[in-house]
């Protein structure tokens, strides 16, 4: 992802590593996805920034299409899949953040109902795999 860019799309090299990466764990449909960089981007700059689907900037296209992808695609595992192939072939410590919860509170209004299993799973996964994006564009920048 482009350092200047807060946007957070994906530069010419991080997506080269990405898109194989990608395609090998996409599920394959009658139609493949329209602009596929820019809604894994806008996926990616969500769950980085921890903001709401509607939120994501005009530029990294239509939020419901963004929201659309990532829950068809927690459902049915890609996620996982992705994040264990990037394991695989970066290494399991690579670009990884341990934080002690101790030190971090919460709002007060941070309690609230628990989120579905896959949902849940697959955002974590998403935060995880932006911060990768993330430390490969850094290192190639």
């Amino acid at each position: 992802m482009e350092e200047g860019d807060r946007t957070g799309t994906f530069t010419d090299e991080t997506w080269a590593i990405w898109e194989p990466l990608i395609e090998e764990v996409r599920p394959r449909g009658k139609t493949p996805p329209h602009d596929l960089r820019r809604t894994i981007a806008a996926i990616f700059w969500r769950h980085e920034n921890g903001a709401k689907w509607r939120s994501i900037p005009a530029e990294l296209g239509p939020w419901w299409q963004a929201a659309q992808l990532f829950i068809r695609w927690a459902k049915l595992g890609v996620w996982e899949r992705l994040l264990a192939l990037v394991q695989e072939q970066q290494g399991v410590a690579f670009g990884m953040t341990f934080l002690d919860g101790t030190n971090i509170r919460a709002h007060h209004k941070a309690a609230g109902a628990q989120k579905k299993g896959a949902l849940l799973k697959s955002g974590t996964i998403v935060k995880h795999l932006a911060a990768l994006a993330a430390a490969m564009a850094r290192k190639s920048a």
